[in-house]
């Protein structure tokens, strides 16, 4: 065996001598073949002449038929042919590859598949003498790259394809809609009332859940189309051979009637729902990106269309969406910029005619929009937080206002439910208190009902460290949640007012006198002041006079003013 063969077997060839080595004859061919036989690897040496010198047991296992019968192996043509079968490539290609190695002095592989077994063949070129090849099973290798490339592409928890597999049939959809004009659907899935599961019941109970979820959704599609998960509580649908949107209808119908069906999850019966975004190809987009933007842009809008429901995409639904995300990019601009005003609108006591305090109200005056209404970017600053930066601002800016007032005038500052999620409210208000020197006493915090609803012990006990500190508190827009009279019992208010509703009410129907007759003796009854909001009639005042009411506030008293105008009006006359 010519004494190059060494390098070209390269490891196999070292790890066999090296064992060779302890045999007392020292290193022979014999021996080496004899020692290569024992190696995982399998071996060929094809001379310079095209015949086969070495063929270790091992190649002749790996080789099948064609390395039986001798122990030589296959010759070389029949290993060129063996390998242009199995390696899927014509011999040409295979006679190619190895010129460009010997020219090249490098190495040149690929696989072979012979019945269930992959094979890697690699051919080194040994100089000036022939070459050195050498066979590995890589059967259980490639199977195990195959079961995570698989794994890969499944959501773990339910068994669904995840977000790569699903961008995959997505592609591949759109493809056959280009070639065949076969229409497909998006369908965006998003669970109503899943994150009060996980908070109460507990990760394992909604991780269950979200198992179930899966397998209703797996009920309602063909065996053709798609069900993926691609978040926590998202799943996707993609509907193939869409024919006519009334097909999409009804699935999107199915789906949100079966997810809103009650579950038994490990003996705890859960109730949840499902909103839904649609997006049609070609008609909403022939590409991935787009198709799955514009159905998240229907589950947006079925969101706030009261959730449990469906909507197609409508190519308005992007011009709001743009308008909107416009406006967040502005608002936080603004508070930098310095866009934003506060206005004051004054109360006044009943009995004794005169101004007890103000209400702060916010205003953004934009560059380009000019005045944007609080009911255009209030709701979007608390879905996205910006609400909390802004309330502090807030409560910073109307303490130092009100310190410029003749005492004892109080401020009420509104608080927004995502303001008491943060656990820098108080700290906030005491730092503002302490900048501006106003008596805690003169400031009043105003909260809904929505602020209440939401983790009730821990609201309760931020409710009491501001009475602690002497701040007071009053519910506002009273009457018209379904539990006021609960929360009442539940923390002693200094204020109820009552919502504008009623009192526009009182000229048209008969219920609405008798409403703040009752709400103004109970606030009587507990000791706690009770507002009016929205008098702008002597005939109002004087009925909600009569009801017992102890405090007003409206255009009839005067409209919200900017801080300088409010000084004008507050100053003696």
């Amino acid at each position: 065996m010519p004494a190059s063969l060494h390098l070209a077997a390269r490891n196999l060839l070292g790890q066999a001598a090296s064992r060779a080595a302890a045999e007392p004859d020292g290193l022979t061919p014999a021996t080496l073949v004899r020692y290569l036989d024992t190696m995982r690897h399998g071996f060929l040496f094809v001379n310079g002449g095209g015949h086969v010198e070495v063929c270790t047991a091992p190649a002749r296992q790996l080789l099948g038929d064609a390395g039986a019968g001798t122990e030589r192996g296959p010759s070389v043509r029949q290993l060129l042919r063996l390998l242009g079968e199995h390696a899927h490539m014509p011999r040409a290609e295979i006679v190619r590859r190895l010129r460009v190695a010997r020219d090249q002095a490098g190495t040149t592989s690929f696989e072979l598949t012979r019945q269930d077994l992959t094979i890697q063949v690699e051919l080194y070129p040994v100089a000036g003498q022939g070459w050195a090849i050498t066979l590995e099973d890589v059967s259980a290798r490639r199977a195990a790259e195959v079961s995570a490339a698989e794994m890969a592409r499944l959501d773990p928890l339910t068994g669904l394809p995840n977000r790569l597999q699903l961008r995959e049939r997505l592609d591949a959809a759109l493809a056959r809609l280009q070639r065949t004009g076969e229409g497909c659907a998006l369908l965006l899935v998003d669970l109503d009332r899943f994150k009060p599961v996980n908070d109460t019941l507990g990760h394992p109970i909604g991780d269950a859940l979200l198992q179930k979820v899966a397998d209703r959704l797996r009920s309602t599609v063909r065996a053709t189309d798609t069900v993926a998960r691609i978040g926590g509580d998202e799943f996707v649908i993609l509907q193939t051979a869409v024919r006519d949107p009334g097909d999409t209808q009804g699935l999107a119908r199915r789906i949100v009637d079966l997810i809103g069906r009650a579950y038994m999850v490990e003996g705890n019966l859960v109730t949840i729902g499902a909103s839904v975004g649609v997006a049609l190809a070609p008609a909403d987009g022939s590409e991935a990106d787009r198709l799955l933007k514009n159905a998240d842009l229907a589950l947006y809008r079925s969101k706030l269309d009261g959730r449990g429901t469906f909507r197609f995409f409508e190519p308005a639904m992007d011009a709001r969406m743009q308008a909107r995300r416009q406006l967040e990019l502005d608002m936080r601009h603004a508070l930098a910029r310095r866009e934003f005003q506060l206005h004051y609108q004054p109360q006044m006591s009943l009995a004794s005619n005169r101004l007890v305090g103000c209400e702060a109200l916010i205003r953004w005056r934009h560059p380009e929009r000019g005045t944007v209404s609080p009911l255009d970017f209030i709701p979007l600053a608390e879905e996205i937080g910006l609400i909390v930066p802004i309330g502090e601002w807030v409560i910073r800016q109307t303490c130092r206002d009100a310190m410029r007032w003749p005492q004892p005038l109080s401020v009420a500052v509104n608080v927004s439910p995502a303001q008491f999620k943060s656990d820098r409210l108080v700290e906030t208000i005491v730092s503002a208190l302490s900048n501006s020197g106003l008596p805690a006493g003169r400031l009043e915090v105003e909260i809904t009902e929505g602020v209440l609803l939401q983790e009730n012990d821990r609201t309760l006990q931020t409710l009491h460290r501001l009475r602690e500190l002497g701040v007071r508190v009053s519910m506002d827009d009273f009457g018209t949640g379904y539990s006021s009279l609960s929360y009442l019992r539940s923390f002693p208010f200094d204020k109820i007012k009552i919502d504008r509703s009623f009192v526009q009410d009182m000229s048209h129907k008969p219920d609405g006198e008798a409403i703040i007759r009752a709400i103004a003796g109970l606030g009587k009854s507990l000791g706690m002041t009770t507002v009016a909001e929205g008098v702008e009639t002597p005939d109002q005042i004087e009925r909600i006079r009569a009801e017992g009411c102890t405090d007003v506030q409206g255009y009839l008293i005067s409209k919200p003013l900017p801080a300088d105008e409010l000084m004008t009006l507050l100053a003696p006359r």
